[in-house]
């Protein structure tokens, strides 16, 4: 058991010595966008200041937070947030990764659904291709460390405040997911204090302030909520009301 953690530990380690574009060369790179896909939606630009996570050697930085397969094709993140508040279906986490050209994490309980039945939709998730798996705030520890033996990828872990987090990371919790409203930035603060290399990603609020701080505080990645179709419909649809052309 030691040797499989160690080996582990060196392929972790390795994966994060991928050498990336700075971005600096990031900001030469040339653009390309095709004339109807330039219209699009595109993250925050303080969001790319994170360090991002180093997933099976993709770089996460930006993770939108959305089900809607128009918005997860229209958008620039890295990658994609697909929890719902209902009980996890099998068939929505194919149709999502099917449709999807960006790594997706999908939601598999913890909340209404939990158990066994976690265990068994994330392994159910994996083998269709998720690139992790996350679970809500009541979730036992117990269904962390089956989580853990039973898939190969990600365990992401949701966290409403920073208590009981070692605890998480102890039973196999790979990443945290800091959802704490409002005090989401003073939870991270505490958190990356605490744990200075724990992977941390976190729901940024609305406003460019709340997205300031928890970049600030030390969150490797942003899960970002995009505009509801209904709210960009809406701009196109006022232009086009006043005889102008798609904004």
């Amino acid at each position: 058991m030691g040797r499989l953690k160690q080996r582990r530990e060196e392929e972790i380690a390795r994966a994060s010595r991928v050498i990336f574009e700075t971005e600096n060369g990031q900001s030469s790179a040339p653009q390309i966008n095709g004339k109807l896909r330039s219209f699009a939606l595109r993250v925050p630009e303080k969001i790319s200041s994170c360090s991002g996570i180093v997933i099976f050697g993709k770089r996460i930085r930006s993770i939108v937070f959305s089900t809607d397969i128009a918005t997860i094709r229209n958008v620039d993140a890295d990658g994609v947030l697909a929890v719902y508040p209902y009980t996890p279906q099998p068939i929505i986490t194919e149709a999502l990764i099917h449709a999807a050209d960006i790594p997706v994490f999908a939601g598999v309980g913890g909340g209404l659904t939990q158990g066994k039945r976690v265990v068994n939709l994330a392994m159910f998730a994996e083998m269709q291709g998720a690139s992790g798996v996350v679970v809500n705030a009541p979730t036992s520890n117990l269904v962390v460390r089956e989580l853990s033996d039973a898939v190969d990828i990600p365990v992401i872990v949701t966290a409403v405040n920073a208590e009981g987090i070692r605890e998480r990371v102890r039973n196999g919790a790979s990443i945290i997911h800091v959802a704490a409203g409002a005090q989401t930035p003073e939870v991270v603060t505490q958190l990356r204090m605490q744990f200075p290399n724990l992977p941390l990603i976190a729901t940024c609020g609305p406003s460019d302030e709340s997205l300031e701080k928890t970049v600030s505080a030390g969150a490797n990645a942003i899960v970002w909520t995009p505009p509801y179709p209904g709210e960009v419909f809406r701009e196109i649809m006022a232009a086009y009301r006043e005889g102008k052309p798609h904004p």
